[in-house]
C-alpha cells in the first residue's frame, strides 16, 4: 500500500516508502523481494524500528514482519525453538516459558522483533555470554533475487557463521531456529555504591555474579548496581504496588518529567541529577528470568552505545565522566555500563575479545552531537566497535580494522545481494560499496 512517513521509535529517523508491504509468510516476502529486484527497487525490513539508526530507512519498498510472530517448531529434547522473524522479544519469552525454556541472555528492552535485536548483535550483560546472535543455530532468509536461502549447521554452515549478524545487508530474514536453555530464575541484587569504588576493581566487580552492570548519573558519585545470580529458588518478586512504583512512577512517569524540565531549563540538570541519584533505591528479589533482565521503557531518547577490550572498560568509563564535565548542555540520561563474552561471528561487536559496553543516552529533543561525538572519540583510542543499532559517526573505512573477518562478511553480502536490492544509504556508509 502507498505510504506515509514512517519513523523510529526514538523518532530520529524517518522515510517515506514508496510503499509498505505486511507479508504474512516466507513466501509471500519471496514473491515481493522477487518483484522489486526485476523493477530494481531497493527493499528494507523493518521490525518494532527499535534502532536508533536508519538502518531500516528507504524510499524503496519496506516490508514491515508485524504480521510474522508465530512460533514455528519446538524441539524440547534439544531446547531449540524456531520462530517467525517478526516476533518481539517479550512475546518469545512468554512462548518459551510455556514450553519451560528461556533465552539464557536478553538486554534490558524487550520490544524489539527477534529478527532485528539480533541482526544488529543485541545483547545482556555477563562474562560468560554473548549476545543474542550467538544462540542462532538456524536461519531462513529471502536473498537479493528474492530465493529462499537456509542454513544451519550441517548446511552451509559458514553463511550460518557469518549471517547471524547482518544488520539487513544480506537478505530479509524470515526465521531463526534459537538454541534455549531451560527456564530459569534470577536472583536479583539491586545496591546504591560509589562508582569509584566499582571502577577501582572493575574485574572483581563483573565476576561477582552471573550478569552485572551498573548505572551512572553524570553529575553524581552514585551508581545502581545490579547484580543477577541464576537460582533454583523460588520466585519472590516484587509485589504490583512495589513494581509500578520503581517501574513506571520512578523509572519513567517521574524521570520523565524530570527530562523535560531540564530539556526547558538547562541550569536545572545538576539539580534534576542531584535529585536522581537521591531517588535511586536497593531492591532484593527473585523472579523469572525475562522478568529481571528486561524493564519497560517509555522515556523516548537517542543512544550510542560502544564495546571496548574489557581490559580497558574502567578507564573508558572514566573518561567518558571527565568528558561530561566539559560539554556546554548537560547529559539528561544516566550512563550503563555492561558486559558480554567473546565469539566467532565476523560482524558481530564481540567478535574475538569480551567487551565492556559503555552506552551514552540524551532525551529526546536535547542536544545530543557533541556529547557522542566526544563519547566516539575516546572510544576511537581503544579500538571501539560501536552496536549496529545504535547511533555513532563510523564509516566502512574506519570501521573495517576492527573486524578481522571483515572480507568474510562482505563475500557473502556479494554472493546473496550482488544486485544491491537491499542497499540504503546507512548500509552505504557502514558497510561500503557491495564486492563484484
Amino acid at each position: 500500500m502507498a505510504a506515509r512517513s514512517v519513523r523510529n521509535w526514538a523518532g530520529n529517523e524517518a522515510c517515506v516508502p514508496l510503499r509498505v508491504e505486511r507479508p504474512a509468510s516466507t513466501d509471500e516476502v519471496a514473491a515481493i523481494v522477487a518483484a522489486a529486484h526485476r523493477e530494481r527497487q531497493r527493499v528494507k525490513a523493518i521490525g518494532a524500528g527499535h534502532s536508533f539508526t536508519p538502518v531500516a530507512m528507504t524510499s524503496g519498498v519496506l516490508l514491515s514482519l508485524d504480521r510474522m510472530r508465530s512460533v514455528r517448531h519446538v524441539d524440547a529434547e534439544r531446547g531449540r525453538v524456531t520462530v517467525d522473524a517478526g516476533i518481539t522479544l517479550r512475546a518469545l519469552a512468554d512462548e518459551l516459558d510455556a514450553v519451560g525454556l528461556a533465552m539464557p541472555n536478553l538486554g534490558d528492552i524487550n520490544v524489539q522483533s527477534v529478527a532485528g535485536a539480533i541482526s544488529t548483535a543485541t545483547h545482556g550483560t555477563g562474562r560468560a555470554w554473548g549476545n543474542l546472535a550467538t544462540t542462532v543455530v538456524g536461519i531462513e532468509l529471502v536473498d537479493g533475487t528474492g530465493q529462499v536461502v537456509c542454513c544451519d549447521e550441517r548446511n552451509d554452515p559458514e553463511l550460518l557463521r557469518v549471517a547471524r549478524v547482518a544488520v539487513g545487508a544480506l537478505g530479509v530474514v524470515t526465521a531463526l531456529t534459537l538454541q534455549c536453555v531451560p527456564a530459569f530464575n534470577l536472583h536479583a541484587r539491586e545496591t546504591i555504591e560509589q562508582l569509584d569504588d566499582v571502577l577501582a576493581d572493575i574485574d572483581t566487580f563483573t565476576r561477582s555474579a552471573d550478569h552485572t552492570e551498573f548505572y551512572w548519573m553524570p553529575g553524581g558519585g552514585r551508581c545502581q548496581v545490579k547484580r543477577n545470580r541464576r537460582t533454583d529458588d523460588p520466585a519472590r518478586p516484587q509485589s504490583r504496588l512495589a513494581y509500578a512504583r520503581d517501574k513506571y512512577l520512578a523509572e519513567n512517569l517521574a524521570f520523565g518529567l524530570a527530562c523535560r524540565a531540564g530539556r526547558r531549563f538547562p541550569s536545572l540538570a545538576p539539580s534534576i541529577a542531584k535529585v536522581v541519584a537521591s531517588a535511586l533505591s536497593e531492591r532484593d528479589l527473585v523472579d523469572r528470568s525475562d522478568r529481571i533482565f528486561t524493564s519497560p521503557r517509555h522515556v523516548r531518547f537517542v543512544e550510542m552505545e560502544y564495546g571496548v577490550p574489557l581490559t580497558d572498560l574502567a578507564e573508558a568509563v572514566d573518561r567518558v565522566r571527565h568528558l561530561t564535565r566539559t560539554l556546554s548542555y548537560p547529559v539528561l540520561f544516566p550512563i550503563e555500563v555492561r558486559v558480554s563474552a567473546a565469539d566467532d561471528i565476523p560482524l558481530s561487536t564481540g567478535f574475538g575479545r569480551e567487551s565492556g559496553w559503555v552506552a551514552v543516552h540524551q532525551y529526546r529533543g536535547a542536544p545530543y552531537e557533541a556529547y557522542f561525538h566526544g563519547v566516539e572519540a575516546i572510544m576511537d583510542q581503544y579500538g571501539g566497535r560501536p552496536h549496529w543499532g545504535k547511533l555513532h559517526f563510523q564509516t566502512a573505512a574506519t570501521l573495517r580494522e576492527r573486524y578481522p573477518e571483515w572480507d568474510a562478511f562482505a563475500g557473502q553480502r556479494a554472493r546473496l545481494d550482488p544486485g544491491g536490492t537491499f542497499r540504503n544509504d546507512y548500509l552505504e556508509r557502514v558497510l561500503g560499496p557491495i564486492l563484484t
